[in-house]
């Protein structure tokens, strides 16, 4: 099990967790790297849960949107 690091709670990563199956993030459309500050990730940036994905991912958007 994973912890997420957005709301502390626990989820499974696949990846993470080493299982033979997908994870359930690989469904998730992919994000432009460009959205990210600096366009980078930090080297110990780790999943997030399946709420809090899309949730950071639409902040990231309109963050940019705004600038």
């Amino acid at each position: 099990m994973s912890i997420c690091q957005r709301c502390q709670q626990e989820f499974t990563c696949a990846v993470a967790d080493k299982s033979e199956q997908p994870c359930w993030c690989m469904v998730v459309p992919a994000m432009d790297l460009s959205l990210l500050p600096d366009a980078n990730i930090k080297a110990d940036a780790t999943c997030l849960c399946p709420r809090c994905l899309p949730v950071w991912k639409s902040e990231l958007i309109n963050a940019k949107s705004k600038v």
